[in-house]
């Protein structure tokens, strides 16, 4: 059955949202736009994922120029890592087609509560904003940077989010590179990372182009916009708001599953 205008209209909409936020935490609009395509459009978990994984491609090319052009991402630190996360990647592709629906949504609810619950610690404990100029800084433990880009890359494969909750968390607090550099440098790789497993998940047939298409360029739009908000305004309370979002998605979700609300 094909989307009808006011359908396309709300994925547009979807798209700009979840690429804003995307843009501007660093951890991809996928965390938003597969529980939305599952819970709300009713599409299967593996084609919600599919999808979002190409719109995940959109937001890192909406983002990434921008924090580039602003010098706000390591490219050499992101280059070196996304080789450990794009294996891990299409491991975790390869192995999502083994698993079922149900085991998809707990384990994307799982990540959902770990990446919220990190948000409002570090926003209510730190009140963390990062200022607008970058800091000197050197990388840390770049070994088990890689492990974990590794296991971020798997993350992604299964989940269809970029692996943007792993990175992110993972430069800042283990490899001791600043919040806004994290956050750029993890929209910069997660374009490559999602084109790694999306083309595992095309191929399989789990992309709807008609709602692929719109969410994607809603994505790469809202990506622009997230940008300028991260550089300009403190994060706070959009990080917390997301953070609630997810916890609520992530509750209904695992209410599905153990319910067997799932389309097959």
């Amino acid at each position: 059955m094909e989307p009808t205008a006011l359908r396309l209209a709300e994925f547009l909409l979807l798209g700009v949202f979840a690429g804003a936020i995307g843009a501007l935490t660093g951890i991809g609009g996928g965390l938003i736009i597969t529980p939305v395509l599952t819970l709300v459009g009713g599409i299967p978990i593996h084609q919600a994922i599919g999808t979002s994984l190409c719109c995940v491609i959109a937001t890192s090319s909406g983002a990434a120029a921008n924090y580039v052009e602003h010098r706000l991402s390591d490219i050499r630190l992101g280059m070196t890592l996304e080789l450990a996360t794009t294996a891990g990647a299409v491991s975790g592709a390869l192995v999502a087609g083994l698993m079922s629906r149900e085991a998809l949504a707990v384990l994307f609810s799982l990540l959902l509560l770990y990446a919220s619950a990190a948000m409002i610690r570090r926003t209510l404990r730190d009140g963390e904003t990062e200022p607008s100029e970058t800091q000197p800084y050197k990388v840390k433990r770049l070994p088990l940077g890689l492990v974990g880009s590794a296991g971020a890359g798997i993350v992604s494969g299964l989940l269809g989010i970029g692996g943007g909750p792993v990175k992110v968390p993972l430069m800042y607090l283990v490899m001791g590179v600043p919040f806004k550099v994290a956050t750029a440098t993890s929209n910069f790789m997660m374009g490559v990372t999602a084109a790694a497993s999306a083309f595992i998940y095309y191929s399989r047939g789990d992309v709807r182009l008609l709602i692929t298409a719109p969410i994607a360029i809603g994505a790469y739009v809202g990506a622009n916009l997230g940008t300028h908000i991260m550089r300009r305004a403190a994060s706070r309370w959009l990080v917390l708001l997301l953070a609630s979002i997810m916890l609520y998605l992530a509750a209904v979700m695992i209410w599905k599953s153990l319910h067997g609300g799932f389309e097959r």
